[in-house]
């Protein structure tokens, strides 16, 4: 820093690269760049050059301006720093692009830069992970509310329906051949009303699920074979797996049927008569994700990454938020209860599920913890060194 005075207490316009602080800027996990009066950015740490998804000598000599959405407002926001000569920290700004192939929001922090007069330093935090975990906790408030529903449902209305059905049925031994039409669609649409209560009522189970160490591979590779063989054999179905996963700490049969629903939504989505249909598994390895536990001092890892993927027409931004909670579908003859009940398996696991979607590319992503031996309670010890997430 004392060369970086030097230089512009000598009267030196523009500072060398080598005159900032760059080993402790370059230090910081989140995106940050220096841009000079002219609105050129004149220094940018390694974590920028990933969010901006281009190296730091050709961001170094480009305007701002250039990777940012035309009239954003973190233009404004570096003109009001300028301005006021203070600090200013905007949330959830829209910084999506072109060049960055999907949503991307994030909060600023704009400050001028030290000794160096129109020089606003920005740091960025891109708002995905901290979003995901905010939109877990309201799919789990959501799937609370279906338990309350569910047990209501079930004592209000299954009894009655058995009623009916059973009136249904002595009517149809009694009545023509034409009123049989009748009588049977009275059965069949109390049948599949007990049903809807039915899967309704799998939210109200509270009890911890039985868990084990967990080969996904093998899940995964039972699913394909499930889906290949039935309702995706005209679809291909491709994996990209991490041959050193460890385990997962879960339930098989549980996470079999996780992975079967999004791989039926994924090939309903691209349809029968699509030419060139493909839907990816992927598993990874992502040390560095760690969730807080509300109450608590625990913080539970996640490092386990599994991804289904599929080239269908994408999710409405509409949609796309609600997308988890229950009783939302898009399908015609749909509950809108299989991805609640998804989202409620994987948070019984101390896992999130997030869902990213553009034209002709929908990505399920969930985080889980893995197995960490006979005793295992999900949390990491105090000496491993995990970025938290929220």
């Amino acid at each position: 820093m004392s060369d970086f005075i030097r230089a512009t207490h000598s009267g030196t316009s523009t500072p060398s690269s080598a005159s900032f602080p760059e080993s402790i800027v370059s230090a910081l996990p989140l995106p940050a760049v220096v841009v000079g009066p002219e609105g050129r950015i004149h220094f940018a740490n390694d974590a920028a050059e990933s969010f901006f998804e281009t190296s730091r000598t050709v961001l170094q000599r480009s305007q701002l301006e250039a990777f940012v959405p035309f009239g954003s407002p973190m233009l404004s926001l570096i003109e009001q720093v300028r301005s006021r000569l203070s600090p200013v920290h905007e949330y959830k700004v829209d910084l999506t692009t072109p060049r960055s192939g999907g949503e991307r929001i994030s909060d600023i922090y704009a400050a001028p830069f030290p000794d160096w007069p129109g020089a606003i330093i920005l740091l960025l935090q891109e708002r995905s992970i901290a979003d995901k975990f905010d939109r877990q906790l309201t799919h789990r408030g959501a799937a609370r509310s279906v338990t309350g529903l569910a047990a209501m449902l079930a004592h209000e209305i299954k009894n009655p329906l058995s009623g009916i059905r059973g009136a249904a049925q002595l009517l149809e031994s009694t009545v023509g051949e034409n009123d049989r039409v009748l009588t049977q669609l009275i059965r069949d649409e109390a049948d599949r009303i007990v049903k809807l209560v039915d899967r309704m009522e799998v939210f109200s189970d509270e009890r911890p699920i039985d868990r084990e160490p967990v080969n996904i591979h093998r899940v995964l590779e039972h699913v394909k074979r499930i889906a290949s063989s039935g309702f995706a054999q005209h679809i291909k179905i491709t994996e990209n797996y991490d041959p050193s996963l460890p385990p997962v700490w879960g339930n098989r049969d549980q996470l079999v049927q996780v992975f079967l629903n999004l791989v039926k939504n994924a090939a309903e989505a691209i349809g029968p008569d699509t030419k060139d249909g493909e839907i990816s598994l992927l598993t990874a390895f992502r040390p560095g994700v760690r969730l807080s536990v509300p109450g608590t001092s625990e913080r539970i890892s996640l490092p386990l990454e599994f991804s289904v993927r599929d080239n269908g027409p994408g999710i409405s931004t509409e949609l796309l938020p609600h997308l988890f909670d229950p009783f939302v579908t898009t399908k015609t003859s749909g509950s809108g209860l299989g991805l609640a009940l998804v989202a409620k398996i994987i948070g019984d696991h101390g896992g999130v599920i997030d869902c990213e979607s553009t034209k002709g590319r929908t990505n399920f992503r969930i985080l889980l913890p893995k197995f960490r031996g006979e005793h295992t309670d999900d949390t990491e010890p105090d000496g491993e060194e995990i970025a938290e997430a929220v």
